[in-house]
């Protein structure tokens, strides 16, 4: 009976043991998740505290509405504008478009009748946020006019929110775009060159067409564009379109578009960008518009907007489509305003850090810039999402000429191939194609090698690692353009490992245990060997003679890759004669590195092969349906 009262205790004892060190651990996680909340906050507080004093423009572009004017207005100034506004740093800029003195439906009494009405409203109302300025034109400047003209930074410090008179904003709107611009602007950690503003309205339209898969002929559906759909978790994201109905334009890329602009217009060059129905209105309503004309400009430098998607087709600007340039009768608002019932006190935390953000291009394709890989570990890392099909293309940017794989990239989107990555010394050109969106092989740091072997053993390096995962891997040099990947397919079989285009400077390669043995055992180690005996040669290891050397010493069958040649040397006239009668079927062309840029250039447009304009840019959009659209 004692050894029982002693148990029960015991039992006792350790039983309120236990209770006393839960509750402690308790303690501790709620005192370390309290310290790390702290720490967060304390570090975004030091970061806000480090934001200069920026200036907020809000442009209101009207002309004949004063229904729809006084309705924007007076949105504007209930909004909530905190310290910004009691220092008198929200400054209203009201920009008032004359009539046409053309003759058209209107007499000219109704129209000074009709503007002496808006400029005394306009006058009379009271602005309390910062100065109120008013802009009243001598002549029609139509809205391609009034959106160029309204603001020249006077500092990278300066943001200008464009508003259109149909536009009414909610209440909330100013608190998400300061946040903006101190969240992805000045905040170092979240800062992108790549974003140029924040657009406020429900987002709904993708300005790509579609093209059908199955067919080697581009068939493009959605003559009206299509209607995007996003993840409902998705709260913000980034994406190329412009949206005119309430856009925040950052400085120092509306400075870049503009001269853009200034150089195309005085060139009298035209914003076609075949494949988006932008192009198709610009071809109707010509210079009455400008949309088109910073679209070409963002897909020329692979920019992107900040947007939002709120529960019941809501958002912080909507727009009523009152009659007038873009629509012939009112059409009302294209979605609800979101106000304080909607959002409740997490509203805000739908900001987050920009890596934790997805991109979509124009097709409102996901792209995911910033991949570069600078080890063998991300190597094996980053492949599988590269991969399609088990199958990598790798394509070589040592002693590219900029204007060729820029061609490349369009071959790439149109023939759908987006399983490539770039691999070749730090360079400008690089970490370009890493921004807009394309997996990049820094070869300076993936091999500390000599120049002389660093294309060779970094491509090795990526063969080998390809082998281990499985996955084939097509090698092309910057002198190469694959332009039918169905048909080169057609020709790679599964009994021969090894294919070899040695002029053209194309290597496939299928994994097997044959191919990964004499890859591992060989081959790398003979480029080892070669730079270890001769670390400075005049010329560098040629990579692709050294793979066919060395296959065939082991016995080991290689097959040709079926290549055209389009230039073989500097001679013109050999050049001319080698052009032949069409690609003859072959799914890769290829040219000395030797052959003049413009004389390459002018050749492959004679074969419908140059698909980039003088901006180095796509001259269409091409989509491809495995996108999700309404």
């Amino acid at each position: 009976m004692a050894i029982m009262t002693v148990l029960a205790q015991l039992k006792k004892n350790v039983l309120h043991l236990l209770l006393l060190l839960s509750f402690m651990s308790i303690i501790l996680l709620l005192l370390l998740v309290s310290e790390t909340t702290h720490s967060l906050t304390t570090l975004r507080q030091q970061n806000y505290n480090n934001v200069p004093p920026f200036t907020f423009l809000i442009k209101v572009l009207t002309f004949n509405r004063l229904h729809s004017l006084s309705r924007c207005l007076r949105s504007l100034s209930a909004a909530e504008y905190g310290v910004a506004g009691h220092t008198g740093r929200v400054h209203l800029h009201v920009y008032i478009d004359h009539f046409s003195l053309a003759p058209n439906d209107t007499s000219v009494e109704d129209n000074l009748r009709s503007t002496k009405e808006i400029l005394d409203f306009v006058d009379k109302f009271e602005w309390s946020y910062g100065e109120k300025l008013v802009h009243y034109r001598t002549g029609n400047a139509g809205l391609q006019g009034q959106w160029l003209e309204a603001w020249w930074p006077s500092s990278d410090h300066e943001f200008a929110f464009v508003v259109e008179d149909d536009l009414e904003v909610s209440p909330l709107y100013y608190g998400f775009l300061e946040r903006v611009i101190r969240d992805y602007y000045y905040d170092a950690s979240s800062f992108n060159p790549s974003i140029y503003g924040a657009s406020l309205q429900r987002p709904w339209l993708v300005p790509a067409q579609v093209v059908e898969i199955g067919s080697r002929d581009s068939c493009a559906h959605g003559v009206d564009g299509n209607q995007l759909q996003v993840d409902p978790k998705t709260n913000v994201y980034l994406y190329q379109l412009v949206g005119t109905w309430g856009q925040l334009l950052f400085p120092k890329p509306w400075k870049e578009f503009r001269l853009w602009y200034d150089e195309h217009k005085s060139k009298d060059k035209k914003p076609y960008l075949d494949g988006m129905v932008t192009d198709k209105w610009y071809r109707t309503l010509e210079e009455r518009i400008w949309t088109p004309w910073f679209i070409k400009f963002v897909h020329s430098r692979g920019y992107f907007n900040i947007y939002t998607n709120f529960p019941n087709e809501s958002a912080l600007s909507v727009s009523h489509r009152d009659a007038g340039v873009n629509y012939r009768e009112t059409v009302g608002p294209d979605s609800q305003l979101l106000n304080k019932s909607f959002t409740g006190s997490d509203f805000l935390k739908l900001l987050q850090p920009l890596r934790n953000l997805k991109w979509y291009d124009y097709c409102f394709s996901e792209v995911v810039p910033g991949r570069v890989v600078r080890s063998l570990k991300e190597l094996g890392n980053i492949l599988p999402s590269v991969q399609r099909d088990r199958t990598v293309v790798l394509v070589s940017l040592f002693d590219a000429d900029e204007i060729f794989i820029r061609n490349l990239l369009c071959h790439f989107e149109k023939i759908n191939t987006q399983n490539h990555i770039f691999i070749g010394p730090r360079s400008e050109l690089l970490y370009d194609l890493s921004r807009r969106g394309h997996p990049v092989i820094d070869a300076d740091m993936l091999t500390k090698s000599d120049d002389s072997v660093k294309e060779a053993l970094s491509s090795a390096y990526v063969v080998m690692k390809c082998l281990e995962l499985g996955y084939s891997t097509w090698v092309f040099s910057s002198n190469v353009l694959l332009v039918d990947e169905d048909l080169l397919l057609e020709g790679i079989r599964s009994a021969i490992d090894f294919y070899i285009g040695e002029s053209s400077g194309v290597l496939i390669v299928l994994p097997s245990p044959v191919s990964r043995k004499l890859w591992r055992n060989e081959l790398v180690p003979s480029i080892v060997s070669s730079a270890t005996k001769n670390p400075s040669p005049r010329q560098g290891l040629d990579f692709i003679r050294l793979v066919k050397e060395i296959v065939e010493q082991k016995g080991k069958m290689v097959k040709t890759v079926e290549t055209m040649s389009i230039a073989e040397n500097t001679n013109t006239e050999s050049v001319n004669q080698s052009l032949g009668d069409g690609l003859d079927d072959k799914p890769v062309v290829y040219w000395s590195p030797e052959v003049g840029s413009n004389i390459i250039q002018t050749k492959l447009a004679e074969l419908d092969l140059w698909l980039v304009d003088d901006d180095l840019s796509c001259k269409a959009v091409i989509c491809h349906n495995s996108y999700s659209f309404k």
